[in-house]
């Protein structure tokens, strides 16, 4: 029987993992600079947690969760999103506020695979929890586009909104009903459902939300100290030079944001362009029992990420590949091998004697810069043929310098 991978999955080769490893430790280069710490959440919660955090309505928990029952009966759920078993960790634990978290995690999506959206993918997000600030939730923009830049991608664009505290929302969601309800029957099927539940979905839908350009604005619901923080985040944003556009339609698929949301798009990519996005959640994690704690976050997809840089690979060649030429020189050349991986080199060898040109193959599929020849002939002298790769140029080096280099004269 031959086994394929999940429809929705995909392995991530040698060539590929080592950009996403460089493109993490350049994230995380950033991310120390502005103080966040690293923190890994178990990879399933309770599904509870997903409910109350994203809200039962949301597309997340109606068609997009892997939900199943343990052993136990308990209702489990793969991380569906970033945020909530964060929020949960921080409370459990006792951690300290303000505190700033980031994590590089799985995710997990039933939904249709396309272009940008797996069912498992992989996000790069950050939690900036105990301060309500503009200037917190514009340092988390401007830390976003550092990292998006570091990464190599040259053209992005920013949009952001404001959708309010929850008083906010309740009269926005009036005057949208009051929008939506003679168009009803012009609005899909899952939107004229939203209607019912949650009528700020229908400006998330893919189909309906760009044909409703002339509904109400989020702007022209919000309260006093809603606007003040809003305005205070552009004129900071203005005053870094960070370039953005005021998409008032913008609402972000998550019940629990406040305030300030934002996602950052990269031109090319087709319908699904937005390579990160975020906001504040003032309001999560007093909903997840604890105390009020304002906060501010942000998931970049990573799969989204390499799309746009135009999936790139990396090589990881080898420092020395170490042939012999015979049984007998072997053990001289394990010793080698041994050697030079204990000074940070790496290197290999066929376990397996081989022809000294089978070897050499082998060497260049592997990208080795030198290989290291060791030689009856040679060994009898006490040196090795090290010849470079990519020249062809070889000479004969002591091997007792390649062996242990400090104490060689």
């Amino acid at each position: 029987m031959k086994f394929q991978r999940i429809r929705g999955t995909r392995d991530i080769l040698p060539d590929e993992y080592a950009v996403r490893e460089d493109l993490l430790q350049r994230a995380r280069k950033i991310l120390r600079a502005y103080g966040y710490r690293f923190i890994q959440t178990p990879t399933f919660e309770p599904t509870e947690l997903f409910v109350r955090s994203v809200g039962e309505t949301t597309d997340i928990v109606e068609k997009e969760m892997y939900t199943f029952q343990d052993r136990g009966g308990r209702s489990l759920t793969l991380r569906a999103e970033g945020t909530a078993p964060v929020i949960r960790a921080f409370l459990e634990n006792q951690l300290p506020s303000p505190i700033k978290l980031a994590y590089y995690v799985p995710i997990f999506r039933a939904e249709r695979p396309q272009k940008g959206r797996l069912r498992e993918h992989y996000q790069l997000g950050v939690e900036a929890i105990g301060e309500r600030a503009p200037l917190l939730d514009a340092e988390v923009i401007r830390m976003l586009l550092e990292i998006l830049q570091a990464f190599g991608l040259k053209e992005w664009r920013l949009e952001i909104n404001s959708i309010g505290s929850p008083e906010d929302r309740r009269r926005y969601r009036e005057a949208l009903l009051r929008y939506l309800e003679p168009r009803r029957q012009d609005l899909c099927t899952d939107c004229q459902r939203r209607m019912d539940r949650n009528p700020l979905r229908v400006l998330d839908c893919k189909v309906d939300g760009p044909r409703l350009t002339d509904a109400p604005r989020f702007q022209d619901y919000l309260g006093d100290e809603s606007r003040r923080f809003f305005e205070e985040l552009l004129a900071i944003l203005d005053r870094w030079n960070i370039a953005y556009t005021v998409n008032p339609r913008l609402v972000r698929g998550l019940d629990y944001y406040t305030d300030t949301v934002f996602e950052v798009k990269v031109p090319g990519l087709g319908a699904q362009d937005t390579v990160a996005g975020g906001g504040r959640y003032d309001r999560l994690v007093e909903e997840l029992g604890g105390p009020p704690t304002p906060a501010v976050g942000f998931g970049m997809g990573m799969e989204r990420v390499l799309l746009a840089l135009g999936e790139p690979r990396k090589e990881e060649p080898l420092d020395y590949f170490v042939a012999y030429t015979s049984e007998a020189t072997r053990d001289a050349a394990v010793d080698l091998v041994f050697a030079l991986r204990r000074q940070g080199y790496a290197v290999d060898f066929s376990h397996e004697f081989k022809k000294l040109r089978a070897q050499m193959k082998r060497a260049n599929r592997l990208k080795a810069r030198k290989t290291v020849i060791v030689g009856d002939d040679e060994l009898a002298r006490g040196v090795v043929r090290v010849r470079d790769m990519e020249t062809g140029s070889e000479e004969e080096v002591p091997l007792h310098r390649l062996q242990n280099p400090e104490t060689s004269a």
